[in-house]
């Protein structure tokens, strides 16, 4: 099957970006060379007291590319790779692994796997030992995914990358056993499964209806969407209503499309949620009580993936196709900084929950390896970046500790 037309937009050729104005340069990385892609250097790590931290931060990253899933530890100004595991049960076949979240009790880390014979799946792991605790096998393409605050529920998106253009649905599987509990049609290629912080909605982007969907948690059943398409928003109560957009059969972006929706981020404190449109290089600001769009603020080239500090101060968002990030200030929506990433393919991030750190994985293009870079957001810079299998995606934050001996 020929790869769809709408992948490549996502991921064709990368133009990068500097920071923005008022945002100082860091001294170049004498351990990487422009050839290798730098776009820049990492930036000298220091608390607001000018003491270099200590401390260290372990994330769990998931790389499409080979089939493994590493576990990155920062501290005192570098990442490494700590660990690493394969995923799979046949070593000759790819099961590709695409998103990844990690339990807020701590104890185990999930992966959605994309590929299968058709479906995909839901893995379950120690964070641990990588002992593997479970897996259910969901629809088509599962991407997203996210863990309920309780810990005993994930939400899942089945992306459908390659399918017939028809609506697809969001997968809830009750971890403790991991059994698929109910599947709940949704909209035409859903992806960026996120809930409130109370747990009790959840919301996921439709990137062929351009619309965000709402799912009453609790119910487990669709209750409202909003319409993203550029002069048209506006929200709705009920299911988003069916669309062909490029046609039966094909995956080609619709001229009506003018948002194409990758990933929906609620805030801190579940009043407001952010839409990305990595069509139109923006981001929708959607007052959740009154259903209505506060405003668009400008990101960078194809804006994929969001993240919201705890402390409410910024969002954070992958620019797929200008090889950056944009760091963006929640109360103005003014873009503090664009950062260019190591490598091409900015995709994934976390931001860790003291809202000191975003990690940002990247795929890289062809032999390339996937890289996960750590951005200070006090300084607004690259501190450190490490590199790891390749297509690296999906990643989630484990803990922080006292530095390792």
């Amino acid at each position: 099957m020929k790869r769809p037309l709408i992948a490549l937009a996502l991921l064709a050729g990368c133009a990068s970006a500097g920071q923005s104005a008022g945002v100082a340069n860091c001294h170049p990385d004498p351990e990487r060379s422009e050839g290798e892609g730098a776009q820049g250097a990492p930036c000298p790590l220091r608390s607001a007291q000018g003491d270099t931290l200590h401390r260290d931060y372990l994330v769990f990253v998931a790389s499409e590319g080979n089939d493994r899933i590493a576990l990155v530890r920062f501290g005192q100004g570098k990442a490494r790779v700590e660990r690493e595991q394969r995923i799979g049960i046949n070593p000759t076949e790819l099961v590709g692994p695409h998103g990844l979240y990690v339990s807020p009790d701590g104890r185990w880390y999930f992966v959605t796997t994309a590929h299968g014979t058709p479906n995909g799946a839901l893995w379950k792991f120690s964070t641990a030992t990588d002992e593997p605790a479970g897996r259910v096998e969901l629809g088509l393409f599962p991407a997203t995914v996210q863990v309920a605050p309780n810990s005993h529920y994930a939400w899942v998106v089945n992306f459908n990358l390659y399918g017939e253009m028809t609506p697809s649905s969001v997968s809830v599987v009750y971890t403790d056993d991991m059994l698929e509990v109910r599947r709940i049609p949704t909209c035409v290629m859903p992806h960026g499964s996120r809930l409130s912080p109370d747990g009790k909605r959840h919301y996921s982007a439709c990137m062929m209806n351009d619309a965000l969907v709402e799912i009453d948690a609790d119910r487990m059943e669709l209750t409202r969407h909003f319409v993203l398409t550029a002069a048209a928003e506006h929200g709705m109560t009920g299911p988003v209503h069916p669309v062909e957009a490029g046609g039966k059969g094909s995956h080609s972006m619709s001229p009506a499309l003018t948002c194409s929706p990758t990933w929906a981020e609620p805030s801190a404190d579940g009043r407001t949620v952010w839409v990305a449109c990595s069509k139109s290089n923006d981001v929708v600001e959607i007052d959740v009580v009154s259903w209505a769009m506060k405003r668009r603020v400008p990101a960078g080239e194809g804006i994929y993936n969001l993240a919201a500090s705890r402390d409410g101060r910024v969002i954070v968002g992958t620019n797929k196709r200008g090889q950056s990030v944009s760091v963006i200030d929640a109360a103005s929506g003014r873009e503090l900084a664009r950062i260019a990433t190591t490598r091409r393919v900015p995709s994934g991030l976390v931001i860790s929950p003291d809202s000191r750190f975003a990690f940002v994985t990247q795929e890289g293009v062809g032999s390339e390896p996937g890289t996960v870079d750590v951005i200070d957001l006090r300084t607004l810079g690259r501190v450190a970046s490490v590199d790891l299998g390749q297509q690296a995606g999906g990643i989630g934050f484990w803990k922080s500790e006292p530095p390792a001996e």
